[in-house]
């Protein structure tokens, strides 16, 4: 119980965190959100009815007061159109900790690695705590630390593809580098994807679609639940040496 991490101040205990679209329903969601034991979830601002009454909403599935809410700039595609997401969502709900990711195309929704940064010292400098969706590059992940952002937040693979961990060098550099938490966001599509991202050091794990399009999406999240402990254990434990022969498990010497 006592292995926690901080962003901006706040301590979690938890290290995964779960999206609010693409479920079937905000039920589901919120059965997700239990299953998997979460306490961040991440709120697309320009998708997510948080404010007409006469939809359902999602704070009356997911409590505020229960969850920290994590508004995200999902859908920009400029540094000036997550700046103004992230403005109203300060007016909406006085949420200071964000997440800011700039998108370069549709096609794969890759971030815009120069309007990330540009955009990421505007809203440090209007007081927000930024957590930052970023591409697997070592050098950007720490020029965006050097700005001020308070987690870094390199992808798996492209958004929505489920295809794990492409790179795991480049995420491990991250992680020996960084003086800030370090969480893989997208990309993951199953729990052992979860659990290798926690292995190579990785403070949490932040996912949507690998839960919310899963044939049981409750199951998956509560599997995602155990892969990221076991991952977390596993990183913890230091994992033995690779080696290029066998190592018999039994001593070889005294045998009769």
């Amino acid at each position: 119980m006592s292995d926690t991490y901080e962003i901006a101040g706040r301590t979690f205990l938890s290290r995964l965190i779960i999206g609010t679209g693409k479920y079937q329903d905000y039920a589901e969601n919120a059965a997700a959100a239990e299953a998997a034991g979460v306490e961040i979830v991440t709120v697309a601002v320009r998708r997510v009815n948080l404010t007409d009454k006469d939809k359902p909403l999602l704070v009356d599935y997911l409590d505020p007061s229960d969850y920290t809410y994590l508004p995200n700039t999902a859908g920009c595609f400029t540094a000036e159109e997550a700046i103004r997401t992230l403005r109203l969502a300060r007016e909406a709900g006085g949420w200071k900790l964000v997440k800011l990711e700039v998108l370069a195309d549709q096609k794969t929704l890759y971030p815009d690695m120069m309007e990330t940064v540009r955009a990421a010292e505007l809203l440090i400098k209007e007081g927000f705590d930024v957590m930052v969706y970023c591409t697997d590059d070592p050098v950007f992940a720490r020029k965006l630390e050097d700005v001020g952002c308070c987690a870094i937040m390199p992808l798996g693979a492209p958004i929505g593809s489920g295809l794990g961990i492409q790179n795991p060098v480049n995420i491990r550099l991250i992680v020996e580098q960084a003086r800030v938490p370090v969480l893989v966001d997208a990309g993951v599509g199953t729990a052992s994807d979860a659990a290798i991202a926690m292995e190579l050091g990785c403070d949490a794990v932040l996912m949507n679609t690998a839960i919310a399009e899963a044939k049981d999406p409750i199951q998956m999240a509560r599997a995602m639940r155990y892969a990221v402990i076991a991952g977390r254990e596993a990183y913890l434990a230091g994992r033995m040496p690779k080696k290029l022969y066998a190592d018999p498990s039994s001593p070889l010497a005294g045998l009769i």
